[in-house]
């Protein structure tokens, strides 16, 4: 695995920008190292997160909003203060049916992402 080191440690939200990544989707990559990964994504409604899977381990906390989220095909909703798992290798993905703000942990990190 190439090694991205590790992001500053203080990452102030109003300084982040913005990426989109998606049709109604935008992250924030709010803080990494080479083992763990900490990104805040925003989805509008009607934004769908398509199913995917990835070797790394996440965990999601809704902030606000919610999601119609699937994980190795059993679908349940998700909304303010809910959290997920996510084991590596397993299938999943999410529509938004309520605009909201995700956090994503993932572990080790999401090289993909910093490309």
């Amino acid at each position: 695995m190439k090694s991205f080191g590790s992001s500053k440690e203080f990452l102030l939200d109003e300084k982040q920008d913005w990426e989109v990544v998606g049709e109604g989707i935008k992250r924030k990559i709010m803080g990494y190292d080479d083992k763990i990964m900490l990104v805040k994504v925003f989805f509008e409604v009607g934004a769908i997160g398509y199913e995917h899977e990835h070797h790394h381990s996440q965990v999601t906390y809704a902030i606000d909003g919610e999601w119609e989220f699937s994980i190795g095909g059993v679908t349940q909703t998700v909304k303010d203060g809910d959290s997920v798992y996510i084991p590596p290798h397993v299938l999943h993905g999410a529509k938004c049916t309520k605009a909201g703000i995700l956090i994503d942990v993932f572990s080790p990190i999401r090289e993909d992402f910093m490309e």
